[in-house]
């Protein structure tokens, strides 16, 4: 990897942070780039190729349910959609 690779993930994760909670939200995207959006896209344009469509989206509502559960700079966790998209059948009893 070269300085000017590096150099421009920073810029584009890091930005300008003036405050560890932007060092903190630059690392958050960062990663979850890396672990979920890379690896997603690529997915989807071997279905695409393949002559499949392909419907992408990224859930951001953060769920009323997290209030006082999760800090409040988390949005929407891996799978959080699925509440809103199925109603509550799979969220039985106290949540």
């Amino acid at each position: 990897i070269t300085s000017e690779v590096v150099d421009r993930v920073y810029k584009e994760y890091m930005g300008d942070a003036e405050s560890p909670a932007q060092v903190r939200d630059g690392l958050l995207d960062a990663l979850g780039d890396v672990y979920f959006v890379i690896s997603a896209v690529e997915v989807a344009r071997y279905h695409r190729d393949a002559g499949n469509p392909v419907y992408f989206y990224e859930f951001q509502h953060r769920p009323s349910s997290l209030e006082g559960v999760v800090p409040e700079f988390v949005k929407a966790d891996h799978g959080a959609e699925i509440a809103f998209v199925f109603g509550k059948p799979f969220l039985a009893g106290d949540v």
